[in-house]
């Protein structure tokens, strides 16, 4: 298998790293059934790559074919497979469903029930669409595979890098900092540069695809209308214990059916009205079935525990005993300045220069560097707040 650095007498590089005609490079692009992936896939084809589209299913069709707006659905493997079909490449489906749910729904449940506030898209990058799914391509004997992720693969001095989409209103690096260096190496992103999902849209009318027009996926896709809780019945039953709703000083304000309905940061939903000042789920105790609510200020967190880091820096992470950064806790915040001090290659404590609010044990703490678009990997928040 050919790479960048492969001898380039014979023929120059081509849009991909590999020095051979688009025509001799295969390329397996995964297939969601959206605009990113079926814009990717077209290109490529269009440019003579050797493209082998492929597309999971993750979970039932039965259930998923009456929800709007999720990814990899019935009508989503019907819409990649059209997209092979009038670009004129191959397109395969491959059964995921016992992979995924072992893999991300089962972890899903499970730490909501912790108390917990996972993200189950980027621990299905990491263990399926980035290790199974990629294995799948080079047993296709494919040079790479690519996605319709808004991220960006440059080449550093020690190899690729991930850095972050030219449109940061596109930006996916948060889902993404579990990717490994050898994963990088042989993935490839086609949509990063682009500075706006209107360029993305446009390039699809320019191919004549039927999805030009479809709609973003919003939710989480086995999570119908964003029902965390009622997924969370289905596959744990009994789990929705009732118990109290209580102040800090542990006062009972009033009582809740069960802790995994309330998330760190909440306040609408709570049932406790009446009271001078709003209150904020600042924490969730499992044991005692407790929803402990405070005040505001109570969500602002400076230090962060951090494990199961995956560090993309060019020197070890514990090569330092401070690490001046950026950090993002959630997809939906910006960066912030903080300091990362290493414990080991994969814990951490990290502080924050300006405390944030909501800091939520099992979301992703991603740590950018503070003078570039580098995204040097992240972790894992692990301890309640």
């Amino acid at each position: 298998m050919l790479n960048a650095a492969t001898d380039t007498t014979t023929h120059p590089i081509n849009s991909l790293g590999f020095a051979k005609p688009p025509s001799e490079t295969r390329v397996v692009v995964a297939m969601s059934g959206g605009v990113d992936s079926s814009v990717v896939a077209a290109q490529l084809a269009e440019e003579g790559y050797d493209v082998v589209g492929v597309t999971l299913q993750l979970y039932d069709h039965g259930a998923a074919l009456s929800k709007k707006g999720a990814c990899c659905a019935g009508r989503d493997i019907h819409d990649a497979r059209r997209v092979a079909e009038e670009m004129g490449f191959p397109h395969y489906v491959l059964d995921y469903e016992n992979v995924f749910k072992d893999a991300v729904i089962d972890e899903f449940a499970d730490s909501y029930l912790a108390g917990a506030t996972p993200v189950p898209c980027i621990r299905c990058n990491e263990r399926v669409k980035f290790k199974d799914l990629l294995n799948t391509a080079k047993d296709l004997d494919a040079d790479c595979m690519a996605t319709g992720h808004y991220i960006q693969r440059k080449m550093g001095k020690n190899g690729a890098e991930l850095h972050s989409a030219a449109d940061a209103n596109r930006d996916q690096s948060y889902f993404l900092f579990s990717t490994k260096e050898e994963q990088l190496d042989y993935l490839r992103f086609p949509l990063g540069h682009l500075a706006s999902k209107a360029e993305t849209r446009a390039l699809a009318a320019k191919y004549g695809l039927a999805v030009a027009d479809k709609p973003d996926s919003q939710d989480i896709c086995f999570v119908p209308n964003g029902n965390y809780a009622s997924v969370i019945e289905k596959l744990r039953p009994g789990a929705a214990e009732p118990g109290d709703i209580v102040d800090t000083d542990g006062t009972v304000l009033g009582q809740h059916n069960g802790v995994l309905h309330y998330t760190v940061g909440q306040r609408r939903g709570l049932g406790i009205g009446g009271l001078a000042d709003p209150l904020y789920v600042v924490k969730l105790d499992v044991d005692k079935k407790q929803v402990i609510v405070g005040p505001k200020d109570m969500l602002a967190t400076r230090k962060i525990p951090v494990r199961e880091i995956n560090w993309l820096g060019d020197e070890p992470l514990s090569s330092r005993k401070e690490w001046h950064v950026l950090v993002r806790v959630r997809s939906t915040r910006p960066p912030r300045e903080a300091i990362i001090r290493p414990i080991s290659d994969t814990e951490a404590e990290v502080e924050l220069i300006v405390a944030e609010e909501g800091v939520s044990a099992g979301q992703a703490c991603v740590f950018y560097d503070d003078n570039s678009t580098r995204i040097f990997g992240g972790g894992w928040i692990w301890r309640g707040y």
